[in-house]
């Protein structure tokens, strides 16, 4: 149950977090897209994230707007449909790039994922950077002259991370991606950036993006964090409705599931 009080709250940091940094952040449907809230987002952000092809469509359908699109694989049967969902579309791998960019070139803006090899998420499961990640292009694999149709990089290894974790990782995209950045028109810093959390030092993310803009003026800037949209906006709602034991271990049965509801929630 989400509480349209607490949802606004998250909603107006966001929105002046995005003013005063010059940035644009939207909203990952990963992490949330309970729809029929998109009214209430509408009047703070303009765009969204998608993943595939169902969530491309929520957001031209639902939300108002295409999508920026990124998926580690696209296939060809969904790919000219996700297109037209889509203002951005994101590449995971050269390779992919190859096989889709006539389809994507002229319809949205191209952009490649690229690895920076350095995170600090702890849990090697969910670090998007750790030794043999399947996700985006170390620096060594590309070219040094990007192909016309890329504009920009996606890059995403926080997870409910703090700014002084994005200073520290900036400092390491920067050494390693800097050299593409006159080729680019714009940069997108991926999500994991828990700014509605109580502890989260927004003036610190405004002061680095700032200072970003400072040294590439010619590049937009895009976050697209999720959890912080709806960081504690409401409560899980469930019923016990049975008590099993088996070995003298009571457990309570209830109706909801952690892996199906909530899967960051280990069971």
């Amino acid at each position: 149950v989400m509480e349209e009080k607490l949802l606004r709250r998250n909603l107006t940091l966001i929105r002046d977090v995005a003013q005063r940094a010059n940035v644009e952040i939207i909203l990952a449907f990963k992490a949330f897209a309970l729809w029929k809230s998109f009214p209430v987002f509408r009047e703070y952000i303009s765009h969204t994230t998608a993943s595939s092809l169902f969530e491309a469509r929520l957001a031209k359908e639902e939300f108002g707007s295409k999508a920026h699109t990124y998926s580690p694989a696209y296939t060809e049967d969904e790919f000219e449909e996700i297109v037209e969902c889509s203002s951005h579309i994101t590449f995971n791998s050269l390779t992919q790039y190859e096989r889709f960019v006539s389809k994507a070139a002229g319809k949205a803006s191209v952009g490649v994922r690229v690895n920076p090899e350095y995170s600090e998420i702890e849990t090697e499961l969910y670090n998007p950077c750790a030794q043999g990640s399947r996700f985006g292009i170390l620096a060594k694999d590309l070219p040094e002259q990007l192909p016309d149709q890329i504009e920009g990089f996606h890059i995403h290894c926080h997870c409910e991370s703090g700014s002084d974790v994005f200073v520290r990782t900036l400092k390491h995209i920067e050494e390693k991606f800097s050299p593409w950045f006159s080729q680019l028109k714009w940069i997108n810093f991926g999500g994991g950036h828990l700014m509605t959390r109580q502890d989260y030092d927004v003036e610190l993310l405004i002061e680095t993006l700032q200072g970003f803009h400072t040294r590439y003026p010619h590049l937009k800037v895009i976050l697209e964090p999720g959890s912080a949209f709806a960081w504690q906006t409401g409560s899980l709602v469930a019923k016990v409705v049975d008590i099993v034991e088996n070995s003298g271990v009571k457990t309570a049965i209830i109706n909801a599931s952690f892996t199906c509801h909530m899967p960051d929630c280990l069971e």
